[in-house]
């Protein structure tokens, strides 16, 4: 008899969706070779991440932002407000560069919703920014040092009606919206549903609605593209996204100021604050993969990076709730992949805490040999490529730099290629030496 989802082990859970990417059935292929190359990516990249056997050689999996745009000849606004123009360039830069996995052609997202929306949290191209540019975050203190109760309370109910109202110009009314857990029994019927009645609460989901529908025509192409890209023989592996609860914070709630004051002036409430939002970070993870049916979960590593936080702070504020997000996710099959953005020096003894071939860590500047030393054996490490390499190098010195790379941290498997930090601006033919090298130099004998 068939065991239920939950009656699963972690590692059947992981098993299920990895050998659900690697199943063809269903997909239409262009070719007999497209099927071949697609099952032996799939298969390279899981054998990687799980330690358990030398894939045949070390696969390849560029980080990548608006490079496919500016390869093409294209503005980031351009790939912004036309989808068709979006799933064009990242197409181009799949078969030209030929990686082991589909990159997808969601990162630059949608201009048009973020218009509708009147979005503050970014600048980005033609709206703060220039045409020419990738966005921006534009770090403030959307959520004041005094509202960590209503956080902690009630994090779903804050996010709606107090953070969504500063960060959305056009749901400002929903300052307004009543709190519907409140509504149990028949008197609070009434008084709860009065503000819907409103008519800027009205506007704001009539804009909200077509943001909705805006939305829904990017997905329509994105999901398009990557049917494509599967049917060329392209896998996706990754197809959630989550945050460690210190970097919700840190990032786009109290900014870095605000949090690092936090630390020293109300740190009990921080800790709080931590704990509460950690199932959210979760089940925001795990409900992507269900969606996607791939069992990566991109996890993007800021405030947690050498010189942020002692070592002391990092233990106390970063870790715990970091890796209760990982253990939640490896729990339910997923495999989270944290990008590690500038150093973890000093951090890799502490992260080396984790279950054995169930994580993926692509660094941008730690050192790649203490890397291999401390995780080597718990985990699939990669990345390290630098962008200024990329950027302003040559061939050869990159195919200098990835040899290094496959003779230390590639020695044994575990080892993905990587670039260090997401790419915008590089030479193609940089990133072509980083890719077709590995191909050639890093087979498994």
């Amino acid at each position: 008899m068939e065991k239920k989802w939950e009656e699963l082990t972690p590692d059947e859970k992981q098993e299920a969706l990895f050998q659900k990417c690697l199943s063809t059935e269903g997909i239409e292929f262009a070719s007999p070779q497209a099927e071949k190359a697609y099952k032996e990516r799939a298969t390279r990249l899981k054998d990687a991440i799980q330690l358990k056997k030398l894939p045949d050689r070390v696969p390849v999996l560029p980080v990548i932002n608006f490079f496919p745009a500016f390869y093409a000849g294209l503005t980031p606004q351009e790939v912004m407000y036309d989808y068709d123009k979006c799933c064009m360039v990242f197409k181009k830069f799949i078969l030209d560069f030929a990686p082991d996995v589909n990159v997808g052609a969601g990162i630059p997202g949608s201009g048009r919703v973020f218009d509708i929306l009147d979005y503050k949290l970014y600048s980005w191209p033609g709206h703060g920014v220039s045409p020419q540019h990738p966005y921006q975050c534009r770090e403030g203190e959307y959520m004041t040092a005094d509202e960590y109760d209503a956080l902690i309370q009630d994090p779903s109910y804050f996010f709606t009606s107090t953070y969504f109202p500063r960060i959305f110009g056009k749901l400002e009314a929903f300052k307004m919206l009543p709190n519907l857990s409140t509504t149990q029994e028949l008197p609070f019927v009434g008084p709860n549903v009065i503000p819907f009645g409103l008519p800027p609460v009205q506007e704001a989901y009539k804009t909200l609605f077509e943001a909705g529908a805006e939305a829904l025509k990017w997905a329509e192409a994105v999901g398009a593209f990557g049917k494509e890209m599967t049917e060329l023989g392209f896998p996706s592996l990754f197809g959630g996204f989550s945050k460690v609860p210190f970097d919700v914070i840190g990032d786009t709630l109290r900014g870095t100021r605000g949090i690092m004051v936090d630390i020293y002036r109300q740190p009990d409430k921080l800790l709080e604050a931590l704990d509460a939002i950690t199932p959210m970070m979760i089940n925001m993870g795990i409900s992507a993969v269900k969606m996607s049916g791939s069992p990566g979960v991109m996890i993007p590593l800021h405030k947690g990076a050498d010189g942020f936080l002692s070592d002391e702070q990092f233990k106390t504020f970063y870790w715990p709730y970091f890796k209760k997000l990982l253990m939640g996710l490896i729990d339910e099959g997923c495999v989270p992949f944290s990008f590690v953005e500038g150093g973890y020096n000093t951090r890799l003894e502490i992260i080396r805490d984790i279950p054995k071939g169930k994580t993926l860590w692509s660094f941008d500047q730690t050192d790649m040999t203490k890397a291999k030393e401390i995780l080597g054996g718990v985990a699939c490490i990669g990345g390290n490529v630098p962008t200024d390499l990329l950027s302003v190098g040559t061939p050869q010195d990159v195919k200098d730099y990835a040899k290094k790379l496959i003779d230390t941290a590639g020695k044994g498997g575990g080892y993905i290629m990587a670039n260090g930090a997401a790419l915008d601006e590089a030479k193609p033919e940089n990133l072509k030496a980083m890719i077709d090298f590995t191909k050639e130099y890093g087979v498994y004998k």
